[in-house]
């Protein structure tokens, strides 16, 4: 009885041992699958800090790309390095090595961009300070550009002043209907049956700042029928054209001077009479008589 009660103590003894056991390693496995967890939590942290801190990198040098300056080949590389790293990390299971390699190359590519956004910003500051240079020169430009205008304006404003002033000035315009007589006295008359010359005169006013030479003046005589009488030959000015009776050309000395011409007309038909005195294309005088 006693040897039997012993071996009920030993294998009691046993089963309590490896209840003991049992609940330890339970407690080990437990311990392990937690850490495990804990382990994962913190990668699963780290990974999602690091990609954040990659995805404003990237945005960064977007923003700096978008900049232009010299350095955006630098930067592009930069972002697409950017990039590739992301899209590793993304397809990454997040194990510890991994991770250590993934935060080490995020370390070395942010101090990269730090470098090359110092020389952007310097590049920054350097295109505003030529930019502000080259906006006073341009302020500067302008009011020159302005003071130009306006002595152009006041050259072109003077020269045609002068123009205007150099204009010769055709005064004293008179028609008159002569009848030559066989001792070539000439008879002044009102009668259309009696006038076979029409006599034309005009005055060229004094002009200090004229150019002198000789002044050629188209004289168009215009009957009661709207025709033309005299040499009736026409000149083109432009796209104007001009049917005159005869040409005046006198020699001009920048002193007053008196044009005369006598034109000799036949059939003479009672009625109004237009006297026109044309600058080439510019009628400059003109008067009128009636023949009855």
């Amino acid at each position: 009885m006693s040897a039997q009660n012993s071996n009920n103590s030993g294998l009691k003894a046993i089963i309590a041992i490896l209840s003991l056991l049992l609940i330890g390693s339970l407690i080990y496995m437990y311990k392990l699958t937690s850490d495990s967890k804990q382990v994962e939590e913190v990668l699963i942290t780290e990974k999602d800090a690091v990609l954040k801190d990659l995805a404003i990198a990237k945005d960064s040098l977007e923003s700096a790309i978008s900049s232009n300056t010299t350095l955006s080949d630098e930067l592009v590389a930069e972002r697409d390095r950017v990039q590739k790293l992301i899209a590793d990390i993304e397809k990454s299971k997040g194990d510890a090595q991994a991770m250590t390699k993934y935060k080490e190359e995020a370390l070395k590519l942010r101090g990269s961009i730090a470098r090359l956004m110092k020389e952007v910003e310097a590049l920054k500051k350097e295109n505003k300070n030529l930019v502000t240079r080259i906006d006073s020169t341009n302020v500067v430009l302008t009011d020159t550009r302005k003071v130009n205008d306006t002595l152009v304006s006041q050259n072109d404003y003077l020269a045609k002043t002068v123009e205007r002033g150099s204009k010769l000035t055709v005064l004293n315009l008179q028609s008159t209907a002569l009848k030559q007589r066989s001792s070539g006295k000439q008879v002044e008359t009102d009668k259309a049956s009696r006038a076979d010359v029409l006599k034309i005169s005009f005055m060229i006013a004094e002009n200090q700042i004229a150019k002198s030479g000789d002044k050629t003046y188209y004289v168009q005589i215009i009957d009661s029928k709207n025709n033309v009488i005299g040499e009736k030959k026409t000149e083109t000015f432009g796209d104007k054209n001009l049917t005159y009776s005869f040409i005046a050309t006198v020699k001009y000395e920048n002193k007053t001077v008196k044009v005369e011409k006598d034109l000799p007309v036949t059939n003479v038909q009672s009625g109004s009479y237009f006297v026109n005195i044309f600058d080439k294309s510019d009628l400059i005088s003109k008067t009128s008589f009636t023949l009855r």
